[in-house]
C-alpha cells in the first residue's frame, strides 16, 4: 500500500466529473486499499477518487471512533434524503479550513462494494453528511462551492499564499 498524493484546491482536476468503474480488477483492489491508507494517515474520515487524481466514481469513508470501519462506496447513487443541517465541514483538498455547509441528515444510498457487489444503505448524522461531501467530489464539487464568493475568494488565496511559502 502507498500514500497517495491529495490535490489541493484550486487545482482545475478536482473540478472534473468522474466515470463509473466498470472493472474490478487488482488495480482498484490496490487503489483501493491506497485511497484508504491516505485517509488515515492523513488523516480524514473520508476521501474521493478524484482527490488523488483518479476519475472514478468510488469514494472511501470511515467515521467510527477507533478507525476500523472502512465503507468504500463504488458507482454511489443518493435514492432519498430528509432533514437538513449546518454541519461543520473541513476537506483533505482544502486543509485548515472549516465552515458550515447545509446537509440532509439522513440519507439512503446504493452502491457497489469493492468486490462489485451491489448494497443499499441508510446513514445519519456524521456518516450522512461525509457521504454527501465524498458525493460531490465526484462531481467535481467541492464544499467550498456552497460558500459565499468572498469567503471562497479568502480560502483561495491563504491557500496559494500558503503554497507559495513552501514552495
Amino acid at each position: 500500500m502507498a500514500r497517495l498524493p491529495i490535490l489541493l484546491y484550486p487545482d482545475p482536476r478536482l473540478r472534473r466529473k468522474t466515470e463509473p468503474v466498470t472493472s474490478f480488477d487488482a488495480g482498484l483492489q490496490r487503489l483501493i486499499d491506497d485511497m484508504l491508507q491516505t485517509m488515515y494517515e492523513v488523516p480524514g474520515i473520508g476521501l474521493a477518487a478524484p482527490q488523488v487524481n483518479v476519475r472514478l466514481r468510488l469514494l472511501v469513508v470511515d467515521v467510527s471512533e477507533q478507525r476500523d470501519q472502512p465503507l468504500v462506496l463504488i458507482n454511489p447513487q443518493l435514492l432519498d434524503r430528509s432533514g437538513v443541517e449546518p454541519y461543520e465541514e473541513g476537506c483533505l483538498s482544502v486543509p485548515g479550513f472549516y465552515e458550515p455547509v447545509q446537509r440532509a441528515t439522513w440519507i439512503r444510498f446504493r452502491a457497489l462494494d469493492r468486490n462489485g457487489e451491489p448494497f443499499e444503505r441508510e446513514a445519519e448524522g456524521l456518516l450522512a453528511v461525509c457521504i454527501q461531501h465524498e458525493m460531490d467530489h465526484l462531481e467535481g464539487k467541492l464544499f467550498v462551492d456552497y460558500l459565499s464568493e468572498v469567503k471562497r475568494q479568502r480560502i483561495r488565496k491563504k491557500l496559494e499564499k500558503l503554497r507559495r511559502r513552501a514552495g
